[in-house]
């Protein structure tokens, strides 16, 4: 057994309560304290475990609270053995059901992990029924029970050579919808995507991804724009977890063949979390990815958007101007609805009138009217778009240009006074100029209408406390332009290391780069004369626009990203 360091034997002062502990530390607000209380006395289980059930905190944050109170060492899955442990006068049975884990014998000791340490009564039972004396270690509940099922459970009889597997049923039979019911609703499976939910905070994820395969379902995390493998569970259990998901989207859980799409809100550590989730079937079963969004790491200050001095100026004089649109064009997950929210909060509410339509409304903001689109009841952009002009506007914001109808609409309301923001999926800022065409908008329209397009891309951030520097050599610098963006004399760019504060990816957290196309004169001649995309680009550029790659390496030559990094995110430039 691995050495296990002495309990000190100085008597310890009196132990604070648990509740109290936790909000001395700050991890818990006195008013959270006093829900979770009232929901203990409903409950009648012990307040660390009300605590988790509530999403208030994690398993680890209570664990670590009561290891400071009890003055216990947490021990963790590492430190458990990797095969069961013999204690005479001990049946597994017993172990399964108090949730005791023998951890080693020692000098007349038998050290075991507990979940509830302080449960006198079992701790008494023990050493009866061993003769030894009881030292207990405290160990996190659900890495507790998943030892003790691995080392002390019995393997289910076979009763047949194939997988259990559920019936392929359609939609409507009410004896299988209740049979995914019970499955969805027993404990370890409740556990389990509760598990999955609390690890985005922890990871910082933007999505979970839930994938079923032939070898079980593999759960995927996307942090900082990059997926990472977790863990995979039995294929057995996909169907179960997926109707859990379903149950708490308030989805159709007998309907597996058509894609669904809703919405959870849950509480998770204190962060009140919003997830999208949209399902989709597969060969073998349903994937489901669910969006985090989180009101508390929402941040709405254009400052803090990694915008550079220049190019924040020349955007901030884009969305003061009275009327005219503006668009934020990118690819997915770019950011392209946070900048505009970010944007629309630089703006004066009380003295506007802002109104938005979006799918779905991601963030509720403070003084604006926010609408949310319905297809499926005909509420569409455009429909929407033509009440909202009734609404007597000063500003617009439309979460998507996705048809003509709706970039037509745009345009009137551009030319009749309003400022609309919108975003557009593009590749390059001089790319929405050829898309808006594409819908059927008129050049001659489009210069009068449209102000700017901002193209943005998240760029993840070297991790400060573990990234390289490195000497560059003067043909790198030539051939990369990144000589253009150094300081004089200068040749030291940064490389991701890793390290445990950024779970080894060498980055931590993200910073966006922009490409600022603004209408000027030369802009104008240019699409007025039919110019295409490259052209347009190179018009602006000879104008003194930066481009992504450019204004990326203006991130390198800071020391904030890697050289390496601004290539993989810019590679897309290239616009059709």
């Amino acid at each position: 057994m691995a050495s296990l360091p002495p309990v000190s034997t100085t008597p310890p002062p009196i132990a604070p309560r648990l509740g109290e502990l936790l909000v001395r530390l700050d991890r818990l607000s006195a008013r959270d304290l006093e829900q979770a209380l009232a929901a203990q006395g409903e409950i009648g289980d012990l307040l660390g475990r009300v605590l988790v059930r509530l999403g208030l905190l994690t398993e680890v944050d209570v664990a670590r609270a009561l290891s400071l109170q009890l003055r216990l060492k947490l021990v963790k899955a590492g430190d458990f053995p990797g095969a069961p442990l013999q204690v005479p006068g001990i049946e597994p049975d017993y172990l399964l059901a108090h949730s005791v884990l023998p951890l080693g014998i020692e000098d007349g000791k038998l050290y075991v992990a507990m979940a509830t340490p302080q449960d006198e009564f079992t701790i008494k039972a023990l050493r009866l029924a061993t003769g030894l004396r009881v030292r207990p270690r405290l160990a996190i509940e659900s890495e507790l029970r998943a030892a003790l099922e691995r080392l002390y459970a019995k393997p289910a009889e076979d009763e047949g050579e194939e997988d259990p597997v559920l019936p392929d049923f359609a939609g409507g039979d009410s004896e299988f919808v209740e049979h995914l019911k019970d499955l969805a609703s027993e404990a370890p499976v409740i556990r389990f995507v509760n598990q999955i939910i609390a690890r985005v905070i922890d990871l910082r994820a933007s999505d979970i991804h839930l994938e079923p395969f032939e070898d079980g379902l593999h759960v995927r995390y996307r942090v900082d724009g990059v997926l990472q493998e977790a863990e995979k569970t039995d294929a057995a259990l996909a169907a179960a977890v997926t109707s859990r998901i379903k149950l708490m989207a308030h989805l159709n859980i007998a309907e597996r063949r058509l894609p669904q799409d809703g919405r959870i809100k849950n509480r998770v550590q204190g962060h009140e979390l919003d997830l999208r989730v949209s399902t989709l079937p597969t060969v073998h079963g349903e994937s489901v990815v669910m969006r985090v969004l989180d009101r508390a790491s929402i941040r709405l200050q254009l400052e803090d958007m990694g915008f550079s001095s220049d190019t924040l100026e020349r955007y901030r004089a884009l969305i003061e101007r009275p009327h005219g649109i503006l668009l934020v064009t990118g690819p997915t997950g770019s950011g392209k609805t946070t900048t505009l929210y970010a944007s629309l909060a630089k703006l004066d509410a009380g003295a506007l009138k802002i109104l938005t339509v979006e799918d779905p409304v991601e963030y509720q903001l403070s003084g604006i009217n926010q609408v949310q689109v319905q297809a499926q009841i005909g509420m569409s952009f455009s429909n929407a778009l033509r009440s909202i002009l009734r609404q007597d506007p000063d500003i617009i914001m439309i979460g998507e240009m996705r048809d003509t109808e709706t970039a037509q609409i745009a345009v009137q309301s551009a030319l009749t006074g309003h400022l609309v923001l919108s975003t557009l999926h593009t590749n390059t800022a001089a790319g929405a100029i050829i898309r808006l065409e594409d819908m059927g908008v008129e050049r001659y329209l489009i210069t009068s209408s449209v102000n700017g397009v901002l193209s943005q891309r998240l760029l993840r951030r070297l991790c400060p406390q573990c990234r390289k520097p490195v000497a560059l050599a003067a043909d790198v610098m030539r051939k990369t332009g990144l000589a253009r963006f150094m300081p004089p004399g200068g040749n030291t760019a940064y490389i991701a290391g890793g390290c445990a504060a950024c779970r080894h990816t060498g980055y931590h957290g993200r910073t966006a780069i922009h490409e600022l196309f603004t209408m000027d004169a030369a802009a104008h001649e240019a699409i007025l004369g039919g110019a295409d995309a490259t052209a347009l680009h190179n018009a602006a550029r000879r104008g003194g626009m930066l481009t992504l790659y450019e204004d990326g390496l203006r991130k390198v030559a800071a020391g904030v990203s890697s050289l390496e990094e601004v290539l993989r995110v810019t590679q897309d430039q290239g616009d059709a």
